[in-house]
């Protein structure tokens, strides 16, 4: 018999426990009430009898007071309750001592990998981890209602982020980057006025990304069309400048050419800062920004001649890469890029189609930047094209006072996952049991979303000037209260959702992509957009239904699942649950055929939403991209290319980085080892955590297992 533990573990079932639990209550009560040895072990002989292949700890110890109870034992029942209820105080009493020393120690496998973007050996981001360990624990003790808590430690829910929950600060967000360039902002108490040329306004937005990463625990989006006013503005000064420096002998054509050559070294000198300012500015909270930035060329954009040139700037130095510290061109891991597809540039003769050729190109060798379809989009969000968070949420529609749609400067307050499968599995293919389930489920999930909400109620602005008053969001005064940026729709609120494929696997034994699985699948989509409906209108709040991306989340459900159920074909088995609701690796589908069926769900999940396919070989292969993208434009919203093939900066190897005897990645032609130089298999998930090793039963093999 197995029995599972409160931290989720499983342990073989120990009889010792129960006699040493009974002997100890024993002590403290007269000798009248207590029990024999032979009755003690009598108790624990019935519990180990209970023909139970699972057993909860708590389960046992309700076991055992019942048989105290019977034997008329009143006293020695309650002096195990209390022994019992002594223990869960100290069990309460501290839970991060091992956690923060095993931070220290580099052996906190779980907290080291949750964020790949943080470099967890670095004394000055051990700080910050160990900080959120601190508040992860009084987050589960103290702040959250028990039954929350419960949840997440049990799979039912996972509550985000944690680790920032003690503080008033809020996910991710659009930065109001085109107000704070043209009205000034204020950085550590300094006064910062509207840049006159380009390559200082690209200054400016870094510091600003850098500033607003700190006070905040999401991902955070800019859009780059901003910046089209500044470098006009840099070729008007140099206009002048040159016109005035050689004088009236000078022809205006060489006039325009000594000016042109001028504006492209600014132009390439503005986005090298951006890239280099990015990927070398370190955060408060141990880590490079997490900035996406949004490339969209507006037909109606004043600057759009300059934008163009910028877009295209930004995707050239990306293609080129950045030296890292061997000199070798590498893959940085940020600014993420994601590309709009218009009719202006969708690769049908339009007039901008140069742009996305070397969009593509550079999606090929450096996997971004991802897709968004502007004909798509403006289906799902009434004409509107706007950036997704950095956390690939997207805002809902909202008009200000005067009927204006606006998407920058808002934000989302913050997360809570459902774990679809597990529904699934309890429900045994029973569909009111299911129904019934789900409905229990999401209300644990508002009321948890709600406790988000109500931690950000009665902040003041003075929490994060560079938000609250100085124009990331809004500008406040000092001291007032950020309440109206909660209500109202104005911020987001959102439920993600994990394991769509395996929930109706366990429902309809089929996958979402038959037929019946299909209608079964969009049926619990649209309930669950439906019940964020019925909360919007309820509260007035911003609530969405959220495909969460979260690949380490896939997997703690599963594990979870798997330890509670036991291995179950299809499901469990895998080792992880497929995101939101993607279609499982392992089904043999097309691109077209995989983006056309996602694209359905898509539109459902409008709180954020992103579809992969894998092209085998992606850097030879930029011709079938090219025929993808064209296609994303036509049939889905939002879209990101994976890629089966590995790549060694160092030697030009093109073939499989292999995982060596000490479970480091490794090419096998040069035997380099630094991770940060090689194109390494992105699964479907992306997932690139710990290494799983499978020992075949007929023949001594290990394979290398991610998300397969």
């Amino acid at each position: 018999m197995k029995v599972i533990k409160r931290d989720g573990t499983t342990v073989e079932f120990d009889s010792d426990k129960i006699v040493r639990a009974i002997e100890k209550a024993n002590m403290v009560v007269g000798e009248q009430e207590r029990l024999t040895k032979e009755e003690i072990h009598k108790i624990a002989s019935i519990v180990m009898s209970c023909n139970k292949d699972r057993l909860l700890v708590e389960d046992i110890q309700d076991m055992v007071e019942t048989q105290l109870m019977a034997l008329n034992k009143f006293v020695l029942a309650k002096a195990y309750i209390i022994y019992r209820f002594r223990r869960a105080l100290v069990r309460k009493a501290n839970t991060t001592d091992e956690s923060i020393l095993s931070l220290i120690r580099n052996s906190n496998k779980d907290v080291m990998e949750e964020n790949s973007n943080k470099n967890a050996i670095m004394a000055s981001t051990q700080r910050d981890l160990i900080a959120g360990e601190v508040s992860k624990d009084l987050t589960k003790r103290i702040i959250l209602p028990e039954d929350i808590s419960e949840a997440h430690e049990k799979g039912i829910i996972h509550f985000h982020d944690a680790d920032y929950f003690v503080q008033p600060i809020f996910n991710c967000c659009l930065i109001n980057i085109g107000e704070m360039l043209e009205n000034g902002t204020v950085m550590n108490g300094k006064l910062i006025e509207s840049p006159k040329s380009f390559q200082v306004a690209c200054t400016i937005m870094t510091q600003i990304i850098a500033a607003v990463a700190s006070s905040q625990y999401g991902g955070q989006s800019v859009d780059v069309r901003h910046l089209g006013k500044y470098l006009r503005r840099s070729k008007e000064k140099f206009t002048k400048r040159f016109s005035e420096a050689l004088g009236e002998n000078v022809s205006d054509e060489i006039l325009k050419a000594v000016v042109d050559r001028r504006v492209r070294e600014e132009l390439e000198s503005g986005v090298q800062t951006i890239q280099y300012q990015i990927n070398t500015l370190m955060t408060t909270n141990g880590q490079s920004p997490f900035v996406t930035l949004f490339l969209n060329l507006q037909e109606d954009d004043e600057y759009l001649e300059e934008n163009a040139m910028i877009v295209e700037e930004i995707l050239r130095q990306r293609l080129d890469g950045i030296k890292n510290d061997k000199g070798v061109y590498i893959t940085p891991a940020f600014p993420k890029l994601v590309y709009v597809l218009d009719e202006h540039n969708c690769l049908k003769g339009g007039k901008y189609d140069y742009i996305t050729h070397l969009a593509v190109k550079c999606s090929s060798k450096r996997m971004y930047p991802d897709y968004i379809s502007a004909k798509k989009m403006r289906e799902n969000y009434e004409g509107n094209v706007f950036s997704p968070m950095g956390c690939r949420s997207f805002l809902a529609t909202w008009k200000d006072e005067d009927g204006n749609y606006k998407f920058e400067g808002r934000f989302n307050q913050g997360v809570v996952s459902l774990n679809l499968p597990q529904i699934g599995i309890l429900a045994e293919k029973d569909e009111d049991k299911f129904w019934k389930l789900l409905d229990e489920r999401l209300a644990l999930c508002f009321k948890a979303l709600m406790c988000r909400h109500n931690a950000l109620l009665g902040t003041r602005s003075d929490v994060s000037p560079v938000h609250w008053q100085y124009g990331a969001i809004a500008r406040l005064e000092k001291g007032e209260k950020i309440d109206k940026y909660l209500k109202d729709g104005y911020s987001t609120i959102s439920l993600g959702y994990i394991g769509l494929y395996e929930m109706t696997v366990a429902m309809k034994g089929c996958s979402h992509t038959a037929p019946e699985g299909k209608e079964f699948a969009l049926k619990v989509m649209n309930y669950m957009r439906g019940v964020c409906e019925k909360w919007k209108a309820e509260t007035g709040l911003g609530f969405g239904l959220y495909g969460t991306p979260a690949e380490s989340l896939c997997y703690r459900f599963a594990r979870l699942d798997k330890e509670h159920y036991g291995s179950i074909l299809d499901i469990t088995d895998k080792g992880y649950y497929t995101n939101s609701y993607h279609i499982d690796v392992r089904e043999n589908i097309d691109a077209f055929d995989k983006f056309t069926f996602e694209s359905s769900f898509q539109q459902i999940s409008s709180g954020g939403a992103i579809s992969y396919v894998e092209i085998p070989n992606m850097r030879f292969n930029t011709e079938a991209m090219e025929t993808v993208v064209k296609f994303i434009y036509e049939n889905i919203q939002y879209a990101e290319f994976n890629t089966k093939s590995d790549y060694c900066h160092v030697c030009g190897f093109d073939g499989e980085i292999v995982i060596n005897d000490k479970n480091e990645w490794e090419c096998p032609q040069c035997g380099n080892k630094d991770h940060a130089t090689m194109n390494v298999t992105r699964r479907t998930c992306g997932y690139l955590g710990e290494n799983f090793w499978n020992v075949g039963k007929t023949k001594e093999i290990k394979e290398r297992v991610l998300h397969l």
